[in-house]
């Protein structure tokens, strides 16, 4: 059942708190209805406060029972039923006393001997494990190199690569033979040869590049001269191999060409070697050194 109440303050907010007080109730149990706007008047003079009404639920009334008045006749004692004259009761026989019973006695329990204490279960302890004694690795012999012959082109890249890598302040010792018709290969041997391979292999590619130019100066025909330190060469053609493949397959199945990163004319004729047998895979170059690419296609 819903019920109002009016209520004032100095403003709106004011004259809600004052009903909610009365009530009882919070704010989200009423309903508001802004009846006045408060106003200040002129120097105190004709000043209104506000005026709301507020809507809220009662709990309905139970209307009280009314009472009934009672007639005089119905106020008439009720006649009394007559009593019916109880049955003499039947008087008991008397019992004769019985014989008291003897008491039965217990018969006593066997005593068991008490159980002796089991000995606890002991394991025998384990043996600790002791590790397998790994074999030793034998230490990979070293390669040994044949002296280059004197006054030989061996001799001659043997003898600018030493001068070189004196002024890199590298102790690395040079080995050159010849592999196969105008080709030459070089091992620089000794520590530190990080230093010599550099980044991704560039310091090796500066040192093989002014050798080949320093070799074919006075030279007849062409003279080719791979240099490598630690079988780096090998380990980066295996490397790009994979790295080709991989990229291969992505490219396969997204029917979409891809474009490496730049890398030098070596590297990237590794990569079109890899690729060149692949159904469905066409590989070429593009852009201009140092930043040339290989670039792998798909083609139906």
């Amino acid at each position: 059942m819903e019920k109002t109440l009016v209520a004032t303050g100095k403003t709106i907010d004011l004259a809600i708190e004052s009903a909610l007080a009365q009530l009882g109730l919070d704010r989200d149990s009423v309903s508001v209805q802004v009846l006045q706007q408060a106003k200040g008047g002129f120097l105190g003079l004709g000043a209104q406060p506000a005026k709301v009404q507020v809507t809220y639920e009662a709990p309905d009334e139970v209307p009280a029972a009314p009472k009934v008045a009672l007639s005089s006749a119905s106020r008439k004692p009720k006649p009394a039923a007559p009593k019916v004259p109880e049955a003499p009761k039947p008087v008991p026989k008397p019992e004769m006393p019985k014989a008291p019973e003897a008491p039965k006695q217990a018969a006593p329990k066997p005593t068991e001997a008490p159980k002796a204490p089991e000995a606890p279960k002991q394991r025998p302890p384990k043996a600790p494990r002791q590790p397998k004694p790994e074999a030793p690795k034998a230490p990979a012999a070293p390669k040994e190199y044949a002296p280059a012959p004197e006054g030989s082109v061996e001799e001659k890249i043997e003898r600018f690569i030493k001068g070189l890598l004196e002024h890199m302040d590298s102790n690395a010792v040079p080995h050159c033979w010849k592999e196969s018709g105008s080709t030459y290969r070089v091992d620089l041997v000794g520590e530190d040869l990080g230093y010599l391979i550099g980044r991704r292999g560039d310091t090796l590619d500066a040192i093989q590049h002014l050798c080949n130019y320093a070799v074919n100066r006075d030279v007849e025909g062409h003279i080719r001269v791979n240099v490598d330190a630690e079988a780096y060469r090998q380990k980066r053609e295996e490397s790009l191999r994979r790295y080709a493949r991989k990229k291969a397959q992505q490219v396969l199945k997204a029917r979409r060409r891809t474009t490496l990163e730049p890398m030098n004319a070596y590297e990237r004729h590794v990569i079109h070697a890899a690729l060149q047998d692949m159904e469905n895979i066409t590989t070429h170059s593009t852009g201009v050194e140092p930043n040339r690419c290989v670039v792998i296609e798909y083609v139906r």
